[in-house]
């Protein structure tokens, strides 16, 4: 597993909007993989601003024309087509936003789209079901911190991460990774918003 590896880091972040760009160069830079989850019904929204930690925040929706480019070498996912919150919305309606967005998203990067993470974070049983019933998605993943690095077997359609990056026991839970030995594979999965980080909720430099 992880050629050969028995521990492994992976990041996902949703929404895609530019500040990715800034996070990509970071993830290459340093050989790590990333997760990133879009809303195709929203890319090339024009700017909008909101206040994020007492910053204004710049929050622009990258262009469909630059997706395959850009996350060249991380995984693109589904994150819904136009950011609902599921568990509010009738099964045809859930199914539409899920199964449109991944094909969408399979058009622009050119290969079979899998996962996914759920829009503004709230999931359940019934939602999980109508994506396994009615879609390709073979995992989706929730906001419920784990802060574990034990591997997640069952229920993927509810897949929990380790971390929420901005939490303050983010430091301590990757110290604590890396220091772990172990037989057994171990993964620490950390989640976010890349425009956070420009709201100092977690800084561009400490990430």
């Amino acid at each position: 597993m992880w050629q050969d590896k028995k521990k492994a880091v992976t990041f996902s972040f949703d929404d895609g909007v530019t500040q990715d760009i800034r996070l990509i160069e970071i993830l290459n830079k340093y050989g790590l993989k990333g997760t990133f989850n879009l809303n195709s019904g929203l890319l090339g929204l024009p700017n909008t601003e909101f206040v994020c930690n007492g910053r204004t925040i710049t929050h622009t929706k990258v262009k469909a024309s630059e997706v395959k480019a850009l996350y060249q070498g991380h995984e693109v996912a589904v994150h819904s087509l136009t950011h609902p919150t599921l568990t509010e919305l009738d099964e045809e309606t859930v199914v539409r936003q899920v199964e449109e967005d991944r094909k969408a998203l399979e058009a622009l990067c050119g290969y079979p789209i899998v996962g996914m993470a759920y829009p503004n974070g709230p999931n359940d049983d019934r939602v999980a079901g109508l994506i396994e019933k009615n879609t390709p998605i073979k995992y989706s993943r929730t906001v419920k911190s784990t802060h574990s690095f034990a591997l997640q077997k069952e229920n993927l359609l509810r897949f929990n991460p380790t971390v929420y990056y901005v939490e303050p026991c983010l430091e301590e839970i990757v110290d604590k990774f890396l220091a772990l030995e172990t037989d057994e594979p171990q993964l620490l999965y950390i989640w976010g918003h890349a425009y956070e980080m420009d709201a100092g909720l977690i800084t561009w430099e400490k990430f």
